[in-house]
């Protein structure tokens, strides 16, 4: 070859490169500016479009749940462990310090793997995976826009590297990666899995955390925990190639089995405070709907990751539940069960006359009400054929208290199997600020989705009769230790007829008792003394000054309980006896914080004065007796709780509701339980009381929270007033049986 051809082949060769390379660079520069299809701008690299759960946190900072489409949680670099960092780095990505977004190292030994077939894993760093969470590629692309696509997430990874520390990417892939198991992110993977949080984890926790991103079904731990097991160990071995951990410590962990009895799902059925959550996510909607963000849209909880500070402690919330579970679970529903083993037309009780066909109407309305109806109906079903689809078994799984059970039974008798389950609902709130610390609104939210803390209106027996005694004692002539002729009274009704309620109990029939006695044994010709001089009307008026909002017709049955009111309700106006007469609405969030922290809305309760201090007081006073002798005395016999508490118990019309309510100086409680139908219930009066119903749920879970140092509840007895006037009422007559703690057992009986 000439000199002159070879150096025309050299011209050649390098303008060949040359071009190859301005090629190379006006490709990229196009790709970078969107010449082949839109890039993530500057503005979406600072801020990338993920769903953010809004995250619901207790008053004491534990994360109560989510609202999410997708369950996702932030979290910054500070919150990681440094055994997940590094166990990431070790399976994932080891030169994740070294390189600017793209390793080059790792792209030719992916190349050479494919030209010898030789294959050693693949050539993203995490910068790059990032980049592919942030802006997902979309679904059935051909290899040529495949490769496209792989050149734009270089790019992404090179322009993130640029604005972001290796810290910062490194939190941010955490926390866009899916887990499994409704899991994004390493935060509500950590909760998922353990229980914990990230900070929490363990050595051979992170290293299975690490593991599981690269295939989150195949490693799962709880579907293939072997195979979760053995991708756990390789993470641990790379850690000790690397020099991460120790031999000794790859061989110890390596040993350690898999621990997944803390796992749960994070999803809207189960967790804590669930009829909490969900009632709160019915008002934040609303909320969420009229309130703006910067860009003039409205805020989404599912996907904006607010963060909603509630008055709810969880460990009351943890207490609370536990104590309607125990009661329920262990000793009522049995007690159910057994007393209507082996009874026709079980559990509901109906005229001989009328049971047949109250029972169907009562089969018919819940069957239509239920999710299968509708499904059914919105499919285009017939009614024979709907009718049909319930006489036939299917498989199902169904509540028990002992676990669910999966059976084969068909849907209508599922819907009956049902009908037997008591629910309960319990409210307890703080005296001075009104806030709710403990909210259970049913037995399960899986399977009973009605919420009877603040949807249901029931019945509410005796424990209205505080607002017609709070009249009595705001007269001057009236004390707890007012005398009252114990017989039989009588109301002139509108139409000229009259109204004359019956006593449960004949106990002290003709004597004179006191209205301290009288509320304390729920007696009802008292309740119709002081109606003849407090008219319905007044009644009402005063219920409406603390609190109540339910509808309520004027009529001297009102003196024995007959309003239908919800538990939130009651539970507010008792309280008010406690605050000293000042009604404070009862609230559940004190502040909503964006995804940066930035306080959007603070909450203040709503409050008034009902009545005065001393009245107030007074009522302390006679609501005692109800716990010292009256119907609330086994708080005193089978609880032994001798610290200072005012009460009162409801039982309302063949037993279909029992109520007690539990004051204390620093907390005011509710409890509600009744089954979902009121012609479902107890027989007698002994079993259907709601001191038998309810009152142990108060107790057990009072007993809790006193137990409880790190709640530091005293057991001090109500502050009293200031004041000149005359308030120790201790009924000292010798002929007084509210004096002292006799321990009787009263019954009570509402109409």
């Amino acid at each position: 070859m000439t000199k002159q051809r070879a150096s025309q082949l050299i011209k050649i060769l390098w303008s060949s490169f040359a071009i190859g390379l301005v090629s190379l660079f006006i490709f990229f520069f196009g790709l970078a500016n969107g010449w082949f299809g839109a890039m993530p701008s500057f503005e979406e690299l600072e801020n990338p479009n993920t769903n953010l759960a809004s995250e619901i946190y207790s008053a004491d900072g534990v994360v109560l749940g989510t609202f999410h489409i997708e369950n996702r949680s932030n979290i910054h670099f500070k919150d990681l462990p440094p055994d997940l960092v590094n166990a990431l780095l070790a399976i994932e990505d080891i030169r994740f310090t070294d390189h600017s977004g793209i390793d080059f190292r790792a792209l030719f030994r992916v190349a050479w793997g494919v030209m010898t077939g030789n294959s050693k894993g693949g050539g993203s760093t995490l910068t790059q995976q990032l980049a592919k969470n942030l802006f997902p590629r979309d679904e059935n692309l051909s290899k040529p826009q495949l490769v496209m696509r792989k050149f734009k997430e270089w790019i992404t990874a090179s322009r993130l590297e640029r604005n972001y520390s290796k810290e910062e990417i490194m939190a941010m892939y955490l926390n866009t990666v899916a887990f499994g198991s409704q899991a994004f992110g390493i935060k509500s993977a950590a909760l998922t899995f353990f229980g914990k949080s990230p900070d929490e984890l363990t050595l051979d926790e992170s290293a299975l955390m690490a593991g599981v991103v690269n295939a989150p079904t195949w490693y799962s731990p709880v579907r293939n925990p072997e195979r979760a097991q053995q991708r756990r160990n390789l993470v641990l071995k790379k850690m000790a190639d690397y020099g991460f951990i120790s031999q000794d410590q790859f061989e110890k962990t390596a040993q350690l089995p898999l621990d997944m009895s803390n796992f749960g799902l994070l999803d809207h059925n189960s967790g804590a405070a669930t009829y909490f959550r969900e009632f709160l996510r019915s008002e934040l909607k609303d909320w969420a709907a009229s309130h703006k963000k910067s860009d003039g849209t409205p805020y989404d909880i599912y996907k904006d990751g607010l963060k909603i500070y509630t008055t709810i402690n969880s460990r009351m919330q943890r207490y609370a539940e536990e104590a309607v579970r125990e009661h329920l679970g262990g000793e009522l529903q049995p007690s159910f069960f057994k007393h209507w083993r082996g009874q026709p037309n079980a559990p509901f009780v109906f005229p001989p006359e009328d049971v047949k066909a109250e029972v169907e109407k009562i089969m018919s309305q819940a069957m239509r009400r239920s999710d299968r109806y509708r499904y059914l109906k919105q499919a285009g079903a017939s009614s024979d054929s709907i009718a049909l689809a319930f006489r036939t078994p299917v498989k199902m799984r169904v509540f028990s208290w002992k676990g669910p059970v999966d059976t084969i039974m068909t849907p209508m008798d599922s819907i009956r199997y049902y009908k037997f389950y008591l629910q309960s609902s319990l409210m307890s709130v703080d005296v001075k600020t009104g806030q709710v610390r403990a909210y259970v609104g049913g037995i399960d939210y899986r399977y009973f989705k009605y919420d009877h803390a603040t949807q249901a209106r029931r019945q509410v027996g005796s424990t209205f009769k505080p607002f017609l005694y709070t009249l009595a004692m705001q007269e001057g002539e009236y004390t707890p230790c007012y005398k009252v002729p114990n017989i039989s009274y009588s109301v002139q009704l509108w139409d000229g007829t009259f109204w004359e309620p019956k006593n449960s109990s004949d106990e002290r029939i003709g004597q004179e008792v006191t209205l301290k006695w009288a509320l304390a044994n729920s007696n009802n010709w008292i309740s119709a003394y002081l109606i003849k001089r407090f008219p319905p009307e007044s009644v009402i008026q005063m219920a409406r000054k603390m609190g109540v909002v339910s509808p309520i017709d004027p009529v001297p049955a009102i003196a024995l309980g007959t309003p239908e009111i919800t538990l939130v309700e009651m539970v507010g106006a008792m309280n008010t006896f406690s605050n000293k007469g000042v009604f404070i609405k009862p609230y559940f969030v004190t502040r909503i914080e964006d995804k940066h922290g930035n306080l959007i809305e603070r909450f203040v309760p709503e409050q008034s004065e009902a009545l005065d201090e001393v009245t107030a007081y007074k009522m302390i006073q006679l609501m005692k007796g109800v716990v010292e002798s009256g119907t609330g005395v086994r708080l005193r016999s089978k609880y032994d709780m001798r610290n200072p508490i005012a009460g009162k118990t409801g039982t309302t019309q063949n037993q279909s509701d029992g109520w007690f309510m539990g004051l204390t100086p620093e907390i005011t409680t509710g409890v509600w339980t009744g089954a979902e139908d009121r012609a479902a219930h107890f027989r007698s009066i002994k079993l259907g009381q709601g001191a038998n119903m309810a009152l142990p749920i108060w107790a057990l879970y009072m007993q809790k929270v006193y137990s409880d140092p790190v709640l530091n509840i005293r057991k001090d007895d109500f502050e009293r007033p200031v004041t000149d006037a005359q308030i120790d009422f201790p009924c000292v007559e010798s002929d007084d049986p509210s004096v002292g703690n006799s321990f009787i057992s009263h019954e009570e009986d509402d109409f």
